[in-house]
């Protein structure tokens, strides 16, 4: 994906180091690998950013790989005969930001974003090194594609899900496009105007920005401040701002 000037000005005029983060980006499509995924295409306008920004990023998408249905780390170990998100998962682990984008059906996100969702949930519970939840201290956004009404929804649903199992979400951390309501051109599609679309083009851009900065504010404080909101010391018996039963 090629950049405007713009974008290719904040790139080149930041004085921002973000070289020491890394993001994942999983496409949530419903078309396998080599056909054409127009959410794909506006993933790689934020990657693009990204990668002029020194993040190094990486990119899945999730149809193409054999993800178990279920809540549970490896659902080999629950029935299925093969389970390709336990691989899919080491790259989570390894990204400072992960950025969701997924295609409207029926003014929801796809049904390969919600069964990605539900593995994100299946290792909510392990703990970080702080003892707090595992996606504590890193950050998510995402992207949503379509010809009918819906993105707002879609992310609606999709942020909500990702800052409920512990990630932090930025301001402005969603963007998208959306033709004419009903069959016609999308994002990709010559004519469309998808890709010159200048609303769309700016919330990316700001997304990505916001994605950048609030990863590196968390990487230089050592991640999410754990105070309150350790599950470890809970479990341990410390209740912070409440009366700690072991000590009346």
């Amino acid at each position: 994906m090629t950049l405007n000037q713009k974008q290719k000005d904040l790139c080149s005029q930041t004085r921002w180091d973000f070289s020491h983060l890394r993001a994942l980006f999983i496409n949530c499509t419903l078309k396998r690998s080599p056909e054409v995924s127009h959410t794909e295409g506006l993933m790689r306008l934020s990657r693009a950013i990204m990668d002029a920004s020194g993040v190094k990023t990486d990119f899945v998408r999730a149809v193409d790989h054999e993800i178990a249905t279920g809540v549970w780390p490896d659902m080999r170990e629950h029935g299925w005969e093969s389970d390709a998100w336990p691989e899919i998962y080491a790259k989570v682990v390894a990204a400072d930001i992960l950025v969701v984008g997924t295609p409207i059906w029926l003014g929801e996100k796809s049904s390969v974003c919600t069964r990605v969702i539900e593995r994100l949930y299946a290792t909510s519970g392990d703990l970080n090194a702080a003892g707090q939840y595992a996606y504590y201290g890193r950050v998510a956004g995402c992207l949503v594609t379509g010809n009918e009404d819906g993105v707002k929804h879609c992310a609606m649903s999709v942020l909500y899900a990702l800052q409920h199992i512990g990630y932090s979400v930025p301001p402005q951390a969603d963007a998208g496009w959306i033709g004419e309501a009903g069959p016609g051109p999308s994002y990709l599609d010559e004519g469309s105007g998808g890709v010159e679309n200048d609303f769309t083009n700016r919330n990316t851009t700001f997304m990505t920005w916001n994605l950048m900065h609030l990863a590196r504010i968390l990487r230089d404080g050592g991640g999410f401040p754990a105070h309150g909101n350790q599950r470890s010391a809970w479990d341990a018996g410390c209740r912070f701002d409440f009366p700690n039963p072991e000590h009346r």
